[in-house]
């Protein structure tokens, strides 16, 4: 296959398709190199076509409690005592700075997902 940039649907359609057939390329061969320039090739062409939004801070929080099979008490400590953190999940207060940073240290949630409006 021809490398090139994805531009068109075309090209992004017929680029899915020949990832399908060198997916499961053995590591080192030709097809394995394909296999890693298309996936390069694939992910700029989302990024720029199906942008995904970064969740709204309580959303990612939840989100990443779900993950680490967290209850909402585990986030005493981190934001502030039982009655803070549930203000802050049923969206009644805002996240603070310091709750900010105390949450991506804590949880390891992106700080551009924290910082987003709600």
């Amino acid at each position: 296959m021809d490398f090139k940039i994805l531009k068109t649907k075309k090209d992004y359609e017929n680029a899915l398709k020949r990832l399908e057939k060198v997916f499961d390329a053995k590591p080192g061969s030709k097809e394995s190199n394909e296999l890693e320039l298309l996936a390069m090739l694939i992910e700029r062409y989302e990024k720029e076509h199906f942008p995904i939004d970064a969740p709204d801070p309580v959303e990612a929080i939840k989100f990443r409690m779900e993950q680490l099979g967290m209850k909402q008490k585990d986030l005493d400590k981190i934001i502030g005592g039982k009655n803070r953190v549930s203000e802050i999940l049923n969206r009644k207060r805002k996240l603070s700075l310091e709750m900010i940073r105390n949450i991506h240290a804590s949880l390891d949630i992106p700080l551009e997902s924290l910082i987003q409006a709600y």
